[in-house]
Parts: structure tokens; sequence; C-alpha cells
């Protein structure tokens, strides 16, 4: 039988992928980053992220910026 892959919290796929706890905030509010709501939790497969990742999903979109709101 094939090992369960743990799940991270918000914090710790922040650390996985080097960006901050905001931006991984931004992303499921934008429905971007492949994750898994548990009650009121965020919970991601490490594995599936770096998929997303290398499929091109982390790049910069031309989405306008807050600052000129």
């Amino acid at each position: 039988m094939k090992s369960s892959e743990r799940w991270f919290s918000v914090e710790e796929i922040a650390i996985h992928l080097g960006v901050s706890k905001e931006t991984i905030y931004r992303w499921l509010e934008r429905k971007k980053i492949p994750a898994h709501r548990i009650g009121k939790l965020w919970k991601f497969k490490p594995s599936e992220v770096d998929s997303w990742v290398m499929a091109g999903g982390a790049e910069i979109s031309s989405e306008p910026s807050l600052e000129n709101q």
C-alpha cells in the first residue's frame, strides 16, 4: 500500500514555496492554487501544488494591482 502524503497548512505550503502567507491567501481568493477546505482550515497536498507550479499556475497574471484603487 502506498504511504499517504501529509497535508500542509497555509504556513507550511508558504514555506515550501518560499512565498508569504498573504500570497497563498490571495491565490485562494482567486481560486488559483489547488487546495482543500477541511472545516475552517485550508489544507494542501504538496504534490498537487508542485504540479500546479510546474504547469505555470503561479506565474504573475495581468490582473490590476490593488495599489491603483
